[in-house]
């Protein structure tokens, strides 16, 4: 049974009891004598039943003798209250005109009332406590877990900072065979892909200085090669600026800025000719080529 259906009967309950009890307190003050404290006195027992039945439905007790304890108590109570409300209804009940077995019946009525009454309030009580525990413990589970989802979902909309170091990839040289030409860009330069053109080479890898003394070319030395674009002769040495190796360029770099700490990258590369990308890019190559040795 759902958590308000229990509420409402409860409450049904609730109200049958003070019937029941109601009824007990009028036949006993109308059996006591014309004066407020025998009236009193008579109507007690009723109340002081009413009152711990309400008790007992309400007050939680996690202790088993505690519980059978109260139990007890409420018993005696029940049962004083039984004896005295009897008689005194059965004296109303023949005062009144009741005849025969009538004026012993009718108390046994409202007795009876008063005893299930409470039994299904103490049981409903019980039933109520429970309901509520698991209510809670249901709201509990499902607040842990929206927080475990909300957890998650910064975790993954967390994104790494542009600044955060990551460990450069660990490159391998492939040894050369025998008759296997080196590669053209296994000593990466500072000049770009314009010097390389150009034919110069660096120490330890040298490269042709033009088609001509490459095998496999049909073209002469003295062939004119294609122009380009801007109107010179890819082919001209004279055009190219010299090669100057990505060591001696990440050297430099570190002389200019040991000798001016407040120079930024920008400053080096324009001092060095050469643009910031590059110069980032000649340092990265640098650390790598650190690594393969």
């Amino acid at each position: 049974m759902p958590l308000p259906q229990l509420r409402r009967v409860r409450w049904a309950v609730r109200a049958t009891l003070t019937l029941g009890v109601a009824a007990s307190v009028v036949a006993n003050v109308l059996h006591a004598r014309d004066n407020p404290i025998s009236q009193a006195i008579a109507a007690w027992p009723p109340l002081a039943l009413l009152l711990t039945v309400e008790l007992i439905s309400r007050v939680p007790v996690h202790r088993r003798s505690l519980a059978f304890a109260r139990m007890a108590a409420t018993a005696t109570i029940a049962g004083i209250a039984a004896w005295v409300s009897y008689w005194h209804m059965v004296g109303v009940a023949a005062r009144y005109g009741e005849t025969g077995a009538s004026p012993y019946l009718l108390p046994l009525s409202v007795d009876g009332l008063i005893v299930v009454a409470s039994i299904c309030l103490v049981e409903l009580g019980g039933r109520i406590s429970i309901e509520q525990a698991a209510k809670a413990e249901r709201a509990e589970n499902a607040e842990q877990a929206a927080n475990a989802e909300r957890a998650d979902q910064l975790a993954a909309a967390t994104v790494v900072p542009t600044g955060t170091s990551r460990k450069s990839p660990r490159i391998v040289p492939t040894p050369a065979g025998p008759g296997d030409s080196p590669p053209s860009d296994s000593l990466p330069s500072d000049s770009g892909p314009e010097s390389r053109a150009a034919g110069d080479s660096a120490p330890g890898n040298p490269v042709p200085a033009s088609p001509a003394a490459r095998p496999g070319r049909a073209a002469a030395a003295g062939t004119p090669r294609k122009r380009t674009s801007s109107g010179s002769t890819a082919g001209s040495s004279a055009s190219a600026r010299p090669r100057r190796p990505i060591t001696e360029t990440a050297a430099l770099a570190a002389a200019i800025q040991a000798a001016r700490p407040d120079a930024s990258d920008a400053d080096v590369a324009q001092e060095l000719g050469i643009t910031t990308a590059r110069l980032r890019t000649i340092r990265r190559q640098v650390r790598e080529l650190d690594l393969v040795a």
